[in-house]
């Protein structure tokens, strides 16, 4: 089965490679780092990492980033003479990890899944235990690990029921591996029971609850004024803010279709496009232009802007435009399928909308909804409606959202256990661990 993978990988990777490349170059940067995607590390990385016990945690991209960075923040407590190493997959992820976490913390890019990159970056890093965030599960990096005796855990591992029907489609190839897990931390019970029915020894798996609850607004990096950039753009004091979040193609220009409509019923309002892949901004800003929208791109905002829409073309800042929002349209809700993360702005008092298809958070949107703390619209005329009645009727957008923000401080508590969840597993390979 090893050989056989191996070989379709290849040849799929071979197939994909003018694809995947032109997205690295797309997304920019792309040329740092390049050579830890095939397993290849400076040999100062190796003798600073041998002889260590290495704590070795994967994040996909900017959101399992901030994840990963939450949960170090609680084991670096609990742990005493370790040495962290965080790989992520995306150049965004990347810029979230250096920013936000020490120099001391190893920062790679991970493997492509083909044995001697695999290989190779093993033999670098030397893990002693690895974790993955959320169920990010490559076939030849689980052989690897099984061949040097190294544990994987994962935290915060939801499965949708999209991934849980492929999970067990190709059982025959992941199986084994999930069975192979030394812990496994879920947000919800329905996860777990998803998880168990893939493999995952009943006995390793727990639910933790969500991390996603635990990332409030308390660290966020503030060297960006939002309400003095809305000033620039000519917003009058108090103006709402309609804030599309990390939106797919298609959402922003049904948010600029009745962004006129909206603004007869609040004359004031500024319109806020953040798209969740900042190189479709320019694309974004094209189909704005043919409507005839103002607008002006985060980039080349200057004082003599005037505009009642904001593109935003940078990366790492959704947070602080969420925190000046007054109403959030959570994104890959209407156009595309999954959605994005909706407990951002709910940490922030915002009054929440998103649309139908929310597959990936079902659990959170549930909370939401059953305590009235956010709405779920079934296409974009709903949201126009549920919109413009929350411009018109301020106290029911601030009670919404103060509804909202319980209900992210009634979940807090998962990073820490799965902190916990992962120290008792340092604790069975007898390690040292500092209480």
């Amino acid at each position: 089965m090893r050989l056989l993978y191996n070989i379709l990988f290849t040849v799929f990777f071979l197939l994909s490679a003018p694809y995947y490349l032109w997205k690295l170059v797309r997304r920019g940067n792309w040329r740092r780092g390049f050579g830890q995607r095939f397993g290849w590390h400076k040999i100062s990385l190796r003798e600073s990492l041998a002889g260590q016990r290495v704590l070795w945690l994967h994040a996909v991209s900017v959101g399992e980033a901030n994840l990963c960075i939450q949960l170090i923040d609680s084991l670096r407590e609990e742990i005493d003479d370790w040495v962290i190493v965080v790989s992520t997959t995306t150049t965004t992820g990347m810029s979230e990890l250096e920013k936000k976490l020490p120099g001391e913390i190893h920062k790679i890019y991970y493997p492509v899944d083909f044995w001697p990159c695999v290989a190779a970056a093993f033999r670098a890093i030397n893990p002693t235990v690895v974790v993955l965030l959320e169920a990010e599960i490559w076939p030849e990096f689980f052989w690897q690990a099984k061949k040097r005796g190294v544990p994987i855990c994962l935290a915060n591992a939801r499965l949708s029921d999209k991934s849980h029907r492929g999970y067990r489609r190709f059982g025959f190839l992941f199986r084994e591996h999930f069975s192979a897990l030394r812990a496994v931390g879920a947000p919800t019970i329905a996860d777990v029971g998803r998880l168990c029915d893939i493999g995952c020894r009943d006995e390793v798996t727990e639910m933790t609850g969500n991390m996603k609850f635990d990332g409030t607004s308390n660290n966020l990096d503030r060297k960006l004024d939002v309400p003095a950039l809305l000033r620039r753009l000519g917003a009058v004091k108090d103006a709402p803010v309609l804030v599309g979040g990390s939106t797919h193609d298609g959402e922003e220009r049904l948010l600029a279709e009745m962004f006129p409509r909206l603004k007869e019923y609040c004359p004031g309002l500024m319109l806020i496009l953040v798209p969740r892949h900042f190189e479709r901004a320019r694309a974004v800003g094209e189909q704005l232009r043919a409507l005839g929208q103002r607008f002006v791109f985060r980039s080349e905002l200057t004082d003599e802007s005037g505009a009642d829409c904001l593109v935003v073309d940078s990366t790492g800042e959704l947070m602080l435009f969420y925190e000046a929002a007054s109403i959030v349209f959570v994104g890959k809700s209407l156009t595309a399928c999954g959605g994005q993360n909706p407990i951002e702005p709910a940490s922030l008092g915002c009054a929440v909308v998103f649309g139908p298809e929310m597959q990936n958070f079902r659990a959170v949107v549930r909370s939401f909804l059953e305590e009235d703390a956010a709405t779920q619209v079934a296409d974009a005329a709903e949201l126009e409606n549920v919109v413009a009645e929350l411009l018109k009727d301020p106290e029911k957008r601030n009670a919404q959202g103060a509804r909202a923000r319980a209900v992210v401080e009634t979940n807090k508590g998962a990073t820490e256990r799965t902190a916990q969840m992962i120290v008792r597993v340092l604790s069975q390979l007898s390690v040292d661990v500092v209480r």
